[in-house]
């Protein structure tokens, strides 16, 4: 049985080795799609520079993680998790975020997580105007989350500074997030973020949020 034991470990290690390599989502959407409220050279240059940045560096500091356990080097492994938070956390920010949106966004959920939206802030009018206020507050930057607290079975609001990924420094299982970064929204609303967040609302998309509700609920 101790040898069955261990020829387990060989798959997980066998797909370390030849791990694929992360790579930048396409957009369900086009650039232009999100007008006027994000407009196409915001949504190019988010996704195409700076989502692309993350995706390239992940890829950088996983190839030195991997060199790291490789030798035992714990040292080098301890000094890469910063960058690893950091990157790993903007890829994953950003691939929520990009099906958080839609064209045909906008309104308000309906079904299951309109109801826990009601039991969890009293009314959907006070869980916008609450999220709104938290992704306002981030200083510097980062996100305001939507996320749920699968303990507890209850959905809570969250601001994560930098890129810290909601789910892995909070446990939140994130559903829907709100890049606050200039990047997201200075070419258009200047230094003016309540604007932003005032016309993000029009694009969300509803469906995607619920979906990955029903999803985490299992």
């Amino acid at each position: 049985s101790s040898f069955r034991s261990g020829t387990k470990l060989v798959a997980p290690l066998g797909c370390l080795v030849s791990r694929q390599k992360h790579t930048l989502p396409d957009l369900p959407y086009d650039y232009a799609a999100l007008e006027p409220h994000i407009n196409a050279e915001i949504m190019q240059l988010h996704h195409s520079k700076h989502h692309a940045t993350y995706v390239n560096n992940l890829n950088v500091v996983e190839e030195k993680y991997k060199e790291a356990l490789a030798k035992g080097d714990v040292t080098t492994q301890v000094s890469l998790q910063p960058a690893l938070k950091f990157n790993g956390g903007g890829h994953i920010n950003h691939t929520i975020f990009w099906t958080n949106l839609s064209p045909n966004g906008g309104g308000e959920p309906k079904g299951e997580l309109m109801e826990a939206i009601k039991r969890d802030f009293g009314s959907f009018a006070n869980f916008k105007e609450k999220l709104t206020a938290v992704s306002v507050g981030v200083q510097g930057s980062g996100w305001g989350w939507l996320g749920y607290n699968k303990e507890q079975g209850r959905l809570q609001i969250a601001a994560c500074a930098n890129q810290d990924p909601l789910q892995g420094t909070t446990g939140l299982i994130p559903l829907l997030g709100i890049d606050v970064w200039e990047h997201a929204y200075y070419l258009q609303y200047k230094n003016v973020r309540p604007d932003y967040l005032k016309a993000i609302w029009n694009v969300i998309n509803w469906e995607n949020v619920s979906s990955r509700y029903a999803t985490c609920k299992k």
